[in-house]
């Protein structure tokens, strides 16, 4: 099976939306090589990078469905190595 490896970044302006984020990441959690989140109180968001090794069509089910959370927004940039495992 042909993987890709990509960071998505997630900006968080809404916390009540975090539950359902750390839902998400944890059903594509097989995926996940790891993240990294950093509060930014003075601006009262958190900023999340999640790095991933999947399939490209995992890859855009988990960030589109984070980014159509209400107040949460999803980037993804994707590495030119390809994996086949």
């Amino acid at each position: 099976m042909d993987t890709r490896i990509a960071l998505i970044g997630i900006i968080v302006e809404n916390e009540e939306c975090v539950e359902q984020l750390n839902k998400l990441l944890h059903e594509y959690g097989e995926y996940i090589i790891g993240r990294m989140g950093i509060p930014y109180r003075k601006k009262e968001i958190n900023i999340i990078s999640v790095a991933i090794d999947a399939p490209q069509d995992v890859i855009n089910a988990l960030s589109g469905k984070i980014g159509r959370l209400n107040g949460i927004s999803a980037k993804t940039v994707y590495s030119n190595v390809k994996n086949t495992q």
